[in-house]
């Protein structure tokens, strides 16, 4: 083999890893320029009046459960302790999984109320 090949392996070799290394820092820096996500304050609040809400006797205050027609519901309940609740912290009002794209009280109840752990 004659060093000029040699040296042309060699220089497209360096060449190919170089490409490869400037990809692969490409790609995180991609995810970084991608816009964010809608925060949940961009999203509306559950209204009572949403066909959704009524079928699962949505409240935005579990005090006010009448416990003769949601004889599941038990004293205690409530958004902020049920698994389907997506809160990132304390928050009053967050995303739940029953309910895409809307808000609900964290003091409120569903009978989709399904304990936390």
């Amino acid at each position: 083999m004659s060093d000029n090949t040699e040296t042309k392996r060699r220089t497209d070799r360096r060449a190919f890893l170089r490409m490869t290394a400037t990809g692969l820092l490409a790609i995180p820096a991609a995810a970084l320029l991608r816009p964010a996500p809608a925060g949940a304050q961009e999203m509306p609040k559950l209204s009572l009046d949403n066909p959704q809400a009524k079928a699962l006797a949505y409240v935005h205050d579990a005090a006010n459960v009448d416990e003769s027609k949601q004889p599941r519901y038990q004293e205690g309940q409530n958004c902020a302790n049920c698994a389907l609740f997506q809160a990132q912290g304390d928050e009053e009002w967050a995303g739940c999984s029953i309910f895409p794209g809307k808000l609900v009280n964290a003091a409120g109840w569903c009978s989709a109320y399904a304990p936390k752990g």
